[in-house]
């Protein structure tokens, strides 16, 4: 399969979704497993300040409509064009780029257009971000802005960096059904997530919610609920202590952003604990499966990609991911997982999204059989989620 094409055409499409050069997009030649499914037409639209894809499923008696954040919905598009559809044609104001798949072959050919113009997407460039106003307390408080309530020059990536966490969350949290829903941020540091998205819930989106930022060291605690007072956030709450310890029972969305290690395993344990509706983290330092995957007796043919320590890192990094991800469905949930926030930002940068979903994990013996063998693969002995769910 020639992977680097398709990269090559998705990269073509996220730069005219980013440049509002998007005309439309349309897969053809659909041998996927759904049936009567024909097409599909994608376009970009602005939904509560929020930019996303809209998919149109074209069936044989029916169309349905799906909106994605960007991360969901290229890494649908990469599983679409590789697996699923024989053709696809991006079409934007500059060119069109079209895509044939045959067999393992794929062919791009691009042709160069004048005098389009992108269909309207309510998309106004000088409110491109979930969070336009800038001057208030907690942006100050965490210190985003000056006294003059602008963006400061040495923190203008942080503040993209918040405002693509509110693209992604908010999404999420308002696919939740409960009317006021309970989200714990388990491990909330200074509360840069917590801040941003409850402004954007309370204030653009009208979704009331209770946010409780879980936090070890005293003092962030503290400054931030002055900051939440201060701020006039009522909902908006921190607490001491650590993440095993707190009782998350109640929680309809239990986060966690870069929780070290098996912190992030602590989170997900509390989420599945509570029933939570939804669990997200991005996990840190996966530590505790890369000592075993050291220690252990992977197998022979994994020694090439075991060699170098680098390699290793990301091998004990996928592994560890794979192992949550099927933990997680053996317990309920539905599970995505796709890219967080760019490198330049963190390198930790994958986001594991888990849904309540009482069909997921219904084959039981089967999730168990794959845990079983990817540990054996690996050299593994126990995820250390194994043992908090008592497996």
């Amino acid at each position: 399969m020639s992977t680097e094409r398709i990269e090559e055409f998705l990269g073509a499409v996220k730069v005219a979704f980013a440049g509002n050069t998007l005309v439309g997009l349309r897969l053809g030649g659909y041998h996927g497993s759904e049936a009567d499914l024909k097409t599909i037409d994608v376009k970009k639209i602005v939904a509560k300040g929020v930019e996303k894809f809209s998919f149109t499923f074209h069936y044989k008696t029916r169309d349905i409509i799906k909106n994605q954040i960007q991360p969901e919905a290229l890494g649908n598009l990469r599983t679409a064009l590789r697996d699923e559809f024989r053709s696809a044609r991006l079409a934007t104001t500059e060119f069109d780029l079209t895509f044939e798949r045959n067999g393992d072959k794929v062919r791009l050919k691009r042709s160069e257009v004048a005098g389009r113009a992108a269909p309207p997407t309510t998309h106004d460039r000088a409110k491109n971000r979930p969070l336009g106003e800038t001057n208030k307390p907690w942006l100050h408080a965490l210190g985003i802005t000056g006294k003059d309530g602008q963006v400061r020059n040495d923190a203008q990536d942080k503040f993209r960096q918040i405002n693509k966490m509110v693209e992604i969350f908010a999404p999420l949290i308002q696919a939740i059904k409960a009317d006021k829903p309970r989200i714990i941020d388990m491990g909330a540091g200074k509360g840069y997530l917590d801040f941003a998205l409850y402004d954007y819930l309370a204030t653009v989106a009208n979704r009331p919610a209770d946010i409780i930022g879980v936090e070890l060291r005293d003092k962030l605690v503290a400054d931030g609920n002055a900051t939440a007072a201060a701020s006039g956030f009522s909902g908006l709450s921190f607490v001491p202590g650590t993440i095993l310890d707190y009782d998350a029972a109640g929680a309809d969305a239990v986060i966690a952003l870069h929780a070290c290690d098996t912190a992030t395993d602590d989170a997900i344990y509390q989420g599945i604990k509570a029933g939570a509706a939804l669990i997200a983290v991005a996990p840190c330092c996966h530590k505790q499966i890369r000592r075993q995957m050291e220690a252990g007796k992977p197998a022979a043919e994994l020694g090439v990609l075991l060699r170098h320590g680098i390699f290793l890192e990301r091998q004990a990094e996928m592994v560890t991911d794979t192992l949550r991800a099927l933990l997680l469905e053996l317990s309920g949930y539905r599970v995505k997982v796709f890219e967080f926030v760019s490198d330049a930002h963190t390198p930790k940068n994958n986001l594991v999204v888990a849904e309540k979903d009482g069909r997921a994990g219904r084959d039981r013996e089967a999730v168990l059989r794959q845990i079983a063998e990817t540990k054996a693969l690996f050299g593994i002995e126990r995820h250390y989620l194994e043992g908090l769910l008592g497996l």
